[in-house]
């Protein structure tokens, strides 16, 4: 298991479109890989699960991968999430 925090750099937080980049980033892997936020985990491969855990811009959240290819998984994700997810 890895894992890595990491800050939401959007403007409005994960909304629908960035929350629908990061699942589909984190479809690519067959790790488990959820993240949390505040008190609670969320499935990133959800998009109702990153939905429901309203994170909002420079809020931080720890991104845990499980998995074969744990590595590549976080290494992608967090580039993603510093990137903005296409915002």
């Amino acid at each position: 298991m890895v894992s890595q925090s990491v800050v939401i750099k959007n403007p409005t937080g994960l909304h629908l479109r960035p929350a629908g980049i990061l699942c589909k980033e984190a479809m690519q892997f067959k790790s488990l890989i959820t993240f949390n936020y505040q008190d609670g985990t969320a499935n990133a491969k959800s998009v109702l699960s990153v939905l429901g855990a309203c994170v909002k811009s420079g809020d931080e959240i720890t991104l845990i991968c499980e998995g074969d290819d744990e590595q590549e998984a976080l290494k992608t994700l967090v580039e993603a999430v510093e990137n903005g997810l296409g915002e």
